[in-house]
């Protein structure tokens, strides 16, 4: 997942670089922070899946990857835009406090629905 990330974080630019006294987090603080979105969108992402396990069974390793389904494309789009309309609600003075608050907030609504199921 971090090697995932990393890749598409030079692409966009951004320095991956690691803190030496801290190995875990990076050394710039908005690549610490895109880090933690990252990581709270694909803990969304797999709450969701978890609601349709059929759909998003994992293939068997000698079969090729097939094309996803119309249904499974818009659960990834319905949880892609959740999270990205509870971040771009954070200001960007809130630091690593707000992107703690948001990925709460998304956890509180996704075991209010869980439980109203």
């Amino acid at each position: 997942m971090r090697n995932a990330f990393e890749a598409w974080a030079q692409r966009e630019g951004h320095i991956v670089r690691r803190r030496e006294d801290k190995p875990e987090e990076y050394l710039v603080y908005e690549t610490q922070r895109r880090w933690v979105i990252w990581q709270a969108a694909l803990a969304h992402g797999a709450k969701a899946a978890a609601e349709t396990p059929s759909k998003f069974a994992p293939a068997a390793p000698e079969s090729k990857p097939i094309a996803i389904g119309q249904d499974e494309a818009a659960v990834r789009n319905r949880v892609l835009n959740e999270v990205l309309d509870a971040f771009s609600e954070l200001d960007e003075a809130a630091g690593m406090e707000g992107v703690l608050k948001v990925i709460q907030g998304l956890k509180k609504k996704q075991k209010a629905l869980a439980e109203k199921a």
